[in-house]
């Protein structure tokens, strides 16, 4: 099943939901004032940002009054192409080799299942992978990471429980540069966005990976549970500042029916969604594609 499949299938629940709601809307209003404003409310109860619903629907609005246009289906294709617009603001994710990958974020959201995952990704494309467990502080998040290294079959650096994790950090870049590995994904501790020492702890590992390998292209992704909608976008706002955020991992998008936050997310913090988790299994995640995106919720 490729990338279009799947994310047919993940976005079920949004699909049911916006999509559902958006055929209601054009089946039963006319194109006038009372079905615009009945756009914005269906959006924004789709988990997509007042901001963001109020600008789609207000660009969509001008657009057709200049092209004095009220076909259906051309207003359709014109709101398509308003929230592309929204997820293009947020640019393009690019990756180049060797990359070193942090994977950050808080607890629960799916880091550890999201890294097992793309090392299974990159190998399929005949990418060498190696990954840092350098979440020294969870009871037996080392073991855990081993366990999806091995269903990868990728190298692991570990320590001790309790280690240093710059430390994890220095010797896995000491590695991967040694055996010119193409792919290194650090696994953070989940922290809490409000704790200042685990954020400065970021910022350190961050620090080890510009010193010790300035040739590499370095990339802060922020693993993001996707059932959480709306409140998603605070912790990127704060992860953004402490440490700059070069994109984002969304995970558990099967599970929820506000896939539509993604449309304000890179609308209005303009950080591009990278990966998406498509399902439970180690192959069900993929590079994030826009207009499958769009297609998928509308078709």
């Amino acid at each position: 099943m490729g990338f279009f499949g799947k994310l047919f299938g993940a976005l079920k629940k949004t699909k049911e939901g916006l999509g559902n709601k958006l055929r209601q809307l054009f089946s039963r209003d006319k194109i006038g004032d009372d079905f615009y404003e009945d756009l914005e409310d269906v959006l924004i109860s789709s988990d997509i940002s007042v901001t963001t619903a109020d600008e789609i629907v207000e660009n969509l609005h001008d657009r057709m009054i200049e092209e004095r246009e009220s076909d259906k289906d051309k207003v359709l294709q014109a709101l398509k192409d308003e929230i592309y617009a929204c997820l293009d603001n947020a640019g393009e994710f690019e990756l180049e080799y060797p990359a070193v990958i942090m994977v950050i974020g808080v607890n629960g959201v799916g880091k550890t299942t999201s890294i097992g995952k793309m090392a299974h990704l990159f190998t399929s494309q005949k990418k060498t992978v190696t990954i840092a467990a350098a979440d020294t502080f969870r009871a037996a998040a080392a073991d855990q990471l081993e366990i999806w290294a091995e269903r990868a079959k990728v190298r692991i650096v570990k320590s001790v429980e309790g280690s240093d994790p710059s430390a994890v950090v220095f010797d896995a870049l000491s590695s991967v540069k040694a055996k010119k590995t193409d792919v290194l994904i650090i696994d953070t501790a989940g922290r809490l966005h409000t704790k200042s020492n685990l954020m400065e702890e970021l910022k350190k590992m961050s620090r080890v990976v510009e010193r010790e390998y300035p040739e590499a292209h370095f990339y802060k992704l922020i693993a993001l549970d996707a059932t959480t909608g709306q409140n998603a976008l605070s912790q990127v706002e704060v992860f953004n500042e402490a440490v700059g955020i070069d994109g984002i991992i969304l995970t558990k998008l099967d599970g929820t029916a506000k896939g539509g936050f993604v449309v304000s997310l890179c609308n209005e913090l303009c950080v591009p969604v990278a990966f998406v988790g498509t399902g439970e299994k180690i192959e069900d995640v993929d590079t994030f594609d826009k207009e499958s995106f769009v297609d998928a919720i509308f078709d």
